[in-house]
């Protein structure tokens, strides 16, 4: 659901199925920080109600966490990062990172959103809408 780099993190979503996607930057991986992340989304996305599948990071489990009413958590199980569609995606903006050398954060800023402004729907689904993820889809009517 994140990545993180020197303070630098990226919130995001992804529906495998549209390749519908929302991503957001933030300076902590924190509650604060991520019910600032659902309030934006649930503002984006009033009309539905969505199921956000997480990883079990401590923020996600946090007393202070307010989940807006059109959204229902869903829970991955522990150190299976394989089942969430956001981190293919994490791996694709991230592919050949390693080679490059950012002087500054923001030039690593600049070039993260570059790979995101170069994406649209059919790249994402195509990216994150695997197999078993869509039969599951189909399989609980939620597609």
């Amino acid at each position: 659901m994140q990545w993180k780099r020197d303070n630098f993190y990226l919130y995001g979503l992804v529906e495998p199925l549209t390749g519908e996607y929302f991503i957001w930057e933030f300076s902590h991986l924190n509650t604060t920080c991520f019910n600032i992340f659902l309030e934006k989304f649930s503002a984006t996305y009033t009309q539905d109600i969505h199921i956000l599948q997480l990883d079990n990071g401590a923020f996600h489990f946090s007393q202070y966490l307010q989940v807006p009413e059109n959204i229902i958590l869903l829970f991955q199980p522990p150190h299976t990062p394989q089942v969430n569609p956001i981190e293919r995606l994490w791996e694709e903006i991230k592919r050949n990172l390693r080679r490059d050398c950012f002087i500054t954060l923001d030039e690593l800023r600049e070039f993260i959103r570059q790979r995101l402004d170069k994406l649209n729907t059919s790249i994402v689904a195509s990216i994150t809408g695997w197999g078993f993820i869509l039969d599951a889809l189909f399989v609980s009517g939620l597609s």
